[in-house]
């Protein structure tokens, strides 16, 4: 038997899943064009845009990836009042995402990131975003209530630090998860890196990892690679720690085991999008009662897929069983 035979039934449970994401939500907005001439005005080239698109971003494109893997999404986010917060809940409702747990709110603009691109080059970024904490107690209650009354598989905490997940909403969604036996999981970043504590599966990359301890380390080195991340796991007291190494594949450590799979070979066009792609194929399949070196096989597998497409797109589910094959 294949090593990677096992997926194709895993992958058909998935359909029945729904699934709690709740996370910093905004919208990747794209203009295409030619540079053909520099700027009389500054020594910067000019864009000459040929095409604009506006896409789900964020925790929203996490939620595309768990619809395209065939289960059902709810996203828990927050938008402004602004055009953009109604050109997302146009974009949720043109991709047949529920807004139900969408909370738009006066005081804040909505996060857009925009990509200017030539010739297939990432040329500029501009971001739009406020980053303050919502600390409005309807937030919180709104989360509570969306989560006891829905019967969710797992929950996603996808942190992009622009303001949505503050200590006090973590700490409740994490302690209703307990409570109704909801396992969790977390794709964070530096800013709230130890406030997860109790979930199932804590994802970081090397980047933050580092930046959460505050530390250098060699990846390369076993003894020193197991160390810092048994400290994050024993100080969060999570169950796992799923831990994403780029170019060097995926790393999974618990209590007691230790599990580590490379990269597989593929023509890397854009890495953008693949941690959200990692994250919500490791939440299904955490979602499935998956064992935890098994979960982290898959992820690898779906987290490198969509490394050979062009901007943020989601996993297709097609795509993950043929790569199996």
């Amino acid at each position: 038997m294949n090593s990677m035979d096992f997926i194709e039934p895993i992958l058909k449970q998935f359909k029945n899943k729904q699934v709690l994401i709740i996370g910093d939500a905004m919208i990747d907005a794209y203009m295409w064009g030619n540079i053909h001439r520099n700027s009389p005005e500054a020594p910067v080239p000019v864009v000459d845009i040929e095409k604009r698109e506006s896409r789900l971003g964020g925790a929203a494109n996490v939620a595309l990836n768990i619809q395209s893997l065939g289960a059902t999404p709810i996203l828990f986010s927050a938008v402004g009042t602004d055009h953009n917060g109604q050109l997302f809940c146009e974009l949720m409702e043109k991709q047949h995402l529920s807004c139900k747990g969408i909370q738009q709110i006066t005081s804040r603009n909505t996060t857009v990131k925009t990509r200017i691109i030539s010739n297939s080059k990432h040329v500029l970024r501009v971001d739009e975003e406020c980053t303050d904490p919502i600390n409005e107690k309807s937030v919180e209650l709104e989360l509570v209530k969306l989560l006891e009354s829905n019967s969710f598989d797992v929950i996603i905490f996808e942190d992009y630090n622009k303001g949505l997940l503050t200590e006090n909403l973590i700490s409740k969604a994490i302690k209703i998860a307990k409570k109704l036996n909801i396992p969790t999981i977390v794709d964070p970043k530096k800013e709230h890196f130890f406030t997860y504590k109790n979930v199932d599966i804590f994802k970081p990359n090397l980047k933050e990892i580092k930046e959460g301890l505050g530390v250098e380390f060699d990846v390369h080195s076993s003894k020193e690679l197991a160390t810092n991340v048994e400290l994050v796991r024993s100080k969060l007291n999570a169950k796992g720690i799923l831990l994403t190494l780029s170019e060097h594949g995926m790393y999974y450590q618990d209590q007691t085991n230790i599990y580590k799979e490379h990269a597989h070979k593929r023509s890397i066009i854009d890495v953008s999008g693949a941690g959200d792609t990692v994250v919500s194929v490791a939440a299904l399949a955490l979602a499935c009662g998956l064992k935890n070196e098994d979960l982290m096989k898959i992820a690898n597998l779906a987290g490198g897929l969509v490394c050979e497409k062009v901007g943020v797109v989601p996993i297709k589910i097609e795509d993950l069983i043929n790569a199996t094959k």
